[in-house]
C-alpha cells in the first residue's frame, strides 16, 4: 500500500505542470511596508505565507528595537517555512509555520542593512520554494 501511495506522489509531481507552481516574483514589485512601532516599544509585523510568496516581500524596521512577527501561512496542503539568517546582525530565525496556528518570532536587530528571508522547502524533482520565488528582503533602518 505504501509503494502505490509513493508511486502515485511521484507521478503527480512529475505529471504537474512546472508554470503552475512558479508564480512572478513578488520581492520587487511589492511596496515596502514598515513594521508598527507599539506603545510597548516593541516593533511589529504580520507577514503571510502564501503559494511561493511573502506578504509583505519587503518589510522596514529600525535597529536596536524588539521586532515581533506573527507568521500565518494561508496554504492547508503546501509546508513551508521562515528562514532569515544573519547572525552578525542578531538575526537567527528557522521556524516551521503550521497552518493552523499563526508562529510568532522576536529578535532585536543590531545592524543595519538589507536581509533575505525565504522558505527552503522543496518538492520531490520539482525547485525549491525560494527557487520558484518565495523570499523578501528585511530591510534594518
Amino acid at each position: 500500500m505504501h509503494l502505490a501511495v509513493l508511486r502515485m506522489l511521484m507521478a503527480v509531481c512529475l505529471l504537474w505542470p512546472a508554470s503552475s507552481m512558479i508564480h512572478a516574483d513578488t520581492t520587487t514589485s511589492a511596496a515596502p511596508v514598515t513594521a508598527e512601532l507599539g506603545v510597548d516599544g516593541i516593533q511589529r509585523a504580520t507577514i503571510t505565507l502564501d503559494s511561493y510568496s511573502y506578504a509583505p516581500s519587503h518589510l522596514i524596521v529600525h535597529s536596536g528595537i524588539p521586532v515581533e512577527l506573527m507568521l500565518i501561512r494561508a496554504t492547508v496542503f503546501v509546508p513551508h517555512n521562515f528562514l532569515l539568517k544573519e547572525p552578525d546582525a542578531d538575526i537567527v530565525i528557522e521556524e516551521d509555520v503550521g497552518h493552523s496556528e499563526p508562529t510568532r518570532v522576536k529578535f532585536t536587530p543590531t545592524k543595519p542593512g538589507l536581509y533575505r528571508y525565504y522558505c527552503d522547502r522543496k518538492f520531490p524533482f520539482r525547485p525549491s520554494h525560494k527557487e520558484q520565488g518565495m523570499e523578501g528582503k528585511l530591510e534594518v533602518k
